[in-house]
């Protein structure tokens, strides 16, 4: 059973930080892409960010420059840097993998970030 537990979630000020991490259950070299993902209260969950297994990282227009993926290979851990935060931002965010044959997705639970004065 693959696991993902998300943490460092919470809520900042408009413009502040926050980094969050996701730990899995399986090697991050067994997956084809581990990524982020963020649901917006009364919207769709939309992609965020991404990184394949060879590194290449892509963002969603809507945080690239103010947003880093990362990954820790040993840790087994994909990781979130969201720099100068917005009201926009806010939403319950959710770690994703696939494995490398494609054939299976796993989410983590999601944890919430509000940015707010």
């Amino acid at each position: 059973q693959v696991q993902l537990v998300e943490s460092g979630g919470g809520l900042v000020q408009p413009g502040g930080s926050l980094r969050l991490s996701c730990a899995v259950s399986v090697s991050i070299f067994s997956l084809d892409v581990m990524g982020w993902y963020r649901q917006a209260p009364g919207k769709e969950r939309e992609w965020v960010a991404s990184v394949t297994r060879s590194g290449i990282t892509n963002y969603a227009d809507s945080v690239k420059g103010r947003f880093t993926i990362s990954r820790d290979a040993a840790k087994n851990t994909v990781n979130l840097q969201m720099n100068s935060l917005k009201s926009e931002d806010t939403g319950v965010y959710y770690c994703h993998i696939r494995n490398l044959a494609r054939t299976n997705e796993y989410w983590g639970q999601g944890t919430q970030v509000t940015v707010s004065s």
